[in-house]
């Protein structure tokens, strides 16, 4: 039985899709890429923007003609949202909250698809992937921020952190695979507790009794990190990269937007992290054309990116969500004028990219290489603990070994490297 899963949105539904797909396998289903001939499609779908709910949706055509008497399986938050939208889409439509059960749901609903005997399901069967470098783990769900441009309260409304017992279990049990990077991600991480363990003291234990190489952490709000906090990167596991949503760099579409921050709580904590971590990458999230968002608007955040010293930047237009308050605000922003403020904050975002890229030129950084650019060409790509892009020649294997490279120049929207040690291990 071959299995295909096909994931879109954030690090979260990643992260599920991953544990996912280690249940089906150890079941002894098949995986193979979501472009393949499969028994089964899964679509973890998002819903945060209508592009997303577009490519669910044309994903689960394609794989309905790929094989027309596969079992095809829509979840996720655009099936959380929507049901009905999906209904001549999907067999099987599986909600946020039974996505935990979505193995037992298929092998119930569809049971003369499994023909796997009681012996065969409990033979661990290997996936698809063929080199582990980086597993992301879901510590936490759940949002109810009730920012108003934003749908996620509606399809994962329910706060709560998983227990700090078993994500250390699950990070060991990741260095066993020989994973060498593992990624705590959620919906609202820095709100992360499980009775008196809290963030800190969860990233506390894994580093004290896990032999994990990287740690590290998919996205923050400015208020969660204080000085006490950033304490923990003494120790050089922790990967020196920080994702900080700010959404858009001026206070009155900050207010509109219902952010728990200001734009000057903001900067002191990019301020802190700078003055703490010197070799820090700050990322960040910018909406453009957000409703009523006025020309000068625009310019204010434009400049707040420009001054901030972003390592990147992720931009997005505003897209309108059903039963959000910003679908009904007066002055929604025409398509054309998203497009051109979109495309000048992409262009800043690569100039503030190569800005950041060019402090560490000469310098020698340690990477955790992934995988060959095109089978065989022996150029490899692999990133640095604060997230550069690097690629190297090499004439021997890298795939997930963390060897030091010294970076050399440029390529595109990459740094170029020179491996300083040609012995990996």
């Amino acid at each position: 039985m071959k299995v295909a899963f096909y994931t879109l949105g954030c690090k979260l539904n990643q992260a599920e899709t991953e544990s996912l797909a280690s249940r089906f396998s150890r079941a002894g289903f098949q995986l193979v890429p979501p472009d393949d001939h499969a028994d089964i499609y899964i679509a973890n779908t998002c819903t945060v923007t209508h592009i997303a709910d577009r490519k669910s949706r044309h994903w689960l055509r394609l794989a309905r003609r790929r094989n027309p008497q596969a079992l095809i399986i829509a979840t996720g938050c655009y099936a959380q949202r929507n049901r009905r939208e999906l209904a001549e889409l999907a067999d099987l439509i599986v909600d946020n909250e039974e996505k935990d059960h979505l193995l037992t749901l298929t092998q119930t609903f569809s049971p003369e698809r499994n023909g796997l005997s009681d012996s065969e399901t409990k033979q661990p069967q290997m996936t698809v992937t063929t080199a582990r470098t980086r597993s992301l783990i879901k510590i936490q769900d759940g949002c109810h921020s009730g920012c108003t441009y934003c749908v996620v309260p509606r399809v994962r409304p329910y706060e709560y952190s998983l227990p700090a017992s078993r994500i250390v279990d699950e990070v060991k049990q990741k260095v066993a695979l020989r994973y060498k990077e593992v990624v705590l991600t959620g919906t609202k991480v820095g709100t992360y507790r499980d009775n008196n363990t809290d963030l800190r003291n969860l990233i506390q234990r894994i580093l004290t009794s896990t032999g994990i190489e990287r740690l590290r952490l998919s996205s923050l709000q400015p208020l969660e990190i204080s000085s006490g906090f950033l304490t923990l990167w003494h120790d050089e596991r922790l990967c020196r990269h920080f994702h900080l949503a700010l959404q858009s760099g001026s206070e009155t579409v900050l207010r509109r937007m219902r952010r728990s921050y200001s734009l000057d709580q903001y900067q002191r904590t990019v301020n802190l992290i700078k003055d703490t971590i010197l070799d820090a990458a700050i990322t960040t999230d910018i909406m453009v054309g957000f409703p009523g968002e006025s020309d000068e608007e625009f310019e204010q955040s434009y400049s707040f990116c420009q001054q901030a010293g972003f390592a990147n930047i992720h931009v997005f237009p505003y897209s309108p969500r059903p039963e959000t308050a910003a679908a009904g605000m007066p002055k929604q922003i025409e398509d054309k004028i998203k497009q051109e403020r979109n495309q000048r904050m992409l262009e800043l975002s690569r100039s503030s990219r190569r800005k950041f890229y060019e402090q560490f030129l000469g310098q020698t950084m340690p990477v955790l290489w992934e995988k060959e650019t095109s089978p065989g060409n022996s150029i490899y790509s692999g990133l640095t603990g604060n997230y550069i892009r690097v690629l190297a020649h090499s004439e021997k294997h890298l795939n997930n070994e963390i060897v030091p490279v010294k970076l050399i120049g440029f390529h595109n929207q990459e740094m170029w490297g020179e491996l300083v040690n040609e012995n990996p291990g």
